[in-house]
């Protein structure tokens, strides 16, 4: 079989965004039965209104721990060395902002608890990349339910049946037919312990690591295939302004908390792909 792609440029989607209609209208007229819709759960965040600000947090004795010694020290040092983290990541933690950071962690440990906030990124699926000031995406609370909603949407609109697949860029790590899942997911074969120690063990090991699939709609897919058609997705969207806060903010001439909706809109976005098996 051949798998053949159309990944879709969009503009950015600002909160209350109809991102149903917009993935409607742009895939309708490459749209078969039984496609493949592959959608970034940051986009759907983020046009949700599933975003927070972090400007008036005040953070605790905890959360200044995470975002200080924890991860200035610990993550830059023994345990970014343990799990082989790049270089230039471990750069970035070592200058990790206090201050930010520490707010930060805070919002983590309201959102998704102490074991997802010992992560040094990512934590739970909360993001701050791709948004602007001090704004992060939060993870999805029923993943299943908006992919749902987008399949039956579709089929109502075009009588196509097809399947939708959201994507997380945080990645799950796969031994065999064992495949740790960054966080709780409802996608079928991926499993999700201990928080920060499901990523640990993936790195230590050298297990594979592919982008997570959270949430499947429609025909079942083997986990495996999932995750493969997850790290595809990775690979084709892009990052937008940039995969990382670091990232966004040097490509955008900025501070971490100096983007603007206005800069996030100057740039290309691809949240959306289509997929077909022949």
């Amino acid at each position: 079989m051949r798998l053949r792609t159309i990944t879709f440029k969009t503009s950015f989607w600002r909160p209350r965004t109809d991102y149903v209609s917009e993935i409607i209208r742009i895939t309708s007229p490459h749209l078969k039965e039984g496609d493949i819709i592959a959608v970034s759960e940051k986009a759907v965040s983020t046009a949700s209104g599933n975003i927070f600000d972090e400007a008036g947090v005040k953070p605790g004795r905890i959360a200044r721990f995470l975002a200080g010694p924890w991860t200035r020290k610990l993550w830059a040092g023994p345990l970014g060395k343990m799990t082989s983290l790049k270089n230039q990541t471990r750069l970035n933690l070592i200058n990790y902002p206090v201050d930010e950071g520490a707010a930060h962690k805070q919002t983590a440990l309201w959102y998704v608890g102490l074991l997802q906030s010992l992560r040094h990124y990512s934590e739970g699926g909360i993001d701050a990349s791709n948004l602007p000031y001090t704004y992060v995406s939060l993870p999805l609370s029923k993943p299943i339910e908006v992919a749902d909603n987008i399949r039956e949407t579709v089929f109502q609109r075009t009588g196509k049946k097809v399947t939708v697949m959201i994507m997380d860029g945080d990645t799950t790590h796969s031994w065999r037919n064992l495949h740790l899942a960054p966080r709780r997911v409802s996608t079928p074969g991926l499993i999700h312990f201990g928080g920060v120690m499901s990523y640990i063990i993936g790195r230590l090991f050298g297990f594979k690591s592919r982008q997570t699939p959270i949430a499947v709609s429609g025909d079942l897919v083997n986990p495996d295939r999932a995750l493969w058609y997850a790290k595809l997705f990775h690979r084709l969207c892009g990052g937008g302004a940039g995969r990382t806060v670091w990232s966004m903010s040097s490509k955008m001439e900025t501070s971490l908390t100096g983007v603007t909706w206005e800069m996030l809109e100057a740039v290309d976005h691809f949240p959306i792909t289509l997929m077909r098996l022949e």
